[in-house]
């Protein structure tokens, strides 16, 4: 039975008030649709570029950027790959928010298979370990050293089971979500329960865990920003032991953990407050209302015009996975308040960004 230990402490709690306050303001505020996709386009590429760099992979932001609008890089295949694999666990992710669909283990899996498709055997992604598992530091001119000793393999699905069924109790204790993600996502590093790419795994589940439960701050931030600005520290902060059978017979306390997580969650929420306040409609000429709200499946075809530049009746129903009469009402409301405009006739007909 997976029961972590902490203790919320006065810092804890007054940085979790300020992430909630936070949260309203960025909620109410009133900034143009195209502004606000081109800041989730920009949060997309930041967090990929991040929990991929803290990797080791060697693509700057331009070439990441490059990668999701679809241009060539002239980049190792595997650098790619894993560029490319995180940006699809991320639209799993856009997928189990919109269908409602529970976290499984069966998802744990599956963002697993995601970020490591091509970079590890075809048994090995998104399958358990079945050998040990260490983590080792490396230093020019040292001996390596091994600083950290996952569990026995034999204990992995048994530890992955508990944790996701802590996971799911943990909606019924009301427990805030950003302590839940920052637990998953230690937890997950702990267990090591996979060959390699777990700490990709653990960034992905823990912003699922956020976007499902309400902390998705309109999907502006990207907290893999911060671990990336100091590595050493993130490292430092997620360790908790020399193995997990020692930090578990000691009840490991993960306060310190989730001090760290929460103040660096709490900074990229500031930055997207400054950001969304910045932009708000309050300090333009533009008022009416209908300009400013706009309902998930139209940002959702706002994200696909942002990345591709055009967009048919026909996407908008693959996009959506909806009926074509819902996909056609969502695009002339689009069209209606001025947003896209309409190109070609017939069944040539498209629609552009104004």
């Amino acid at each position: 039975m997976f029961n972590p230990k902490y203790v919320l402490t006065d810092s804890i709690v007054a940085m979790l008030t300020s992430i909630a306050e936070s949260k309203g303001i960025i909620l109410r505020a009133k900034i143009l649709p195209q502004n606000e996709i081109k800041l989730r386009r920009q949060a997309i590429i930041r967090m990929t570029h991040s929990s991929t760099e803290i990797e080791g992979n060697i693509l700057n932001l331009k070439q990441v950027e490059a990668i999701v609008a679809h241009k060539k890089v002239d980049a190792p295949s595997r650098e790619i790959y894993e560029v490319e694999n995180y940006l699809k666990a991320l639209k799993y992710i856009d997928q189990i928010i919109s269908k409602r669909e529970s976290v499984t283990e069966k998802t744990l899996l599956k963002i697993h298979k995601l970020v490591t498709n091509k970079t590890l055997p075809q048994n090995q992604s998104g399958y358990y370990r079945t050998g040990p598992i260490f983590v080792v530091r490396r230093r020019l001119g040292l001996p390596s050293e091994t600083v950290y000793t996952g569990p026995d393999a034999k204990n992995v699905l048994q530890l992955t089971q508990d944790l996701i069924t802590w996971l799911e109790k943990s909606r019924s204790k009301d427990i805030n979500p950003v302590i839940v993600a920052g637990i998953l996502h230690q937890e997950i590093a702990a267990i090591h329960p996979f060959n390699d790419g777990n700490g990709r795994t653990a960034r992905a589940m823990a912003t699922l865990i956020l976007y499902q439960r309400g902390y998705d701050f309109r999907r502006l931030f990207a907290l893999e920003d911060y671990y990336n600005k100091n590595r050493a520290k993130y490292y430092e902060a997620i360790n908790i032991g020399k193995n997990y059978q020692t930090s578990q017979e000691r009840k490991t306390d993960l306060t310190s953990w989730l001090e760290y997580f929460i103040r660096g969650f709490k900074e990229e929420i500031d930055n997207v407050k400054t950001q969304v306040l910045t932009l708000s409609l309050k300090k333009t000429n533009i008022s009416s209302e209908s300009k400013v709200y706009l309902d998930p499946d139209q940002l959702k075809l706002l994200d696909f015009l942002d990345q591709i530049g055009r967009i048919t009746i026909k996407d908008a129903v693959d996009i959506l996975n909806c009926p074509k009469r819902t996909a056609q009402l969502k695009i002339h409301q689009l069209k209606d308040i001025g947003i896209i405009i309409q190109t070609g006739k017939g069944p040539a007909t498209a629609y552009i960004l104004r």
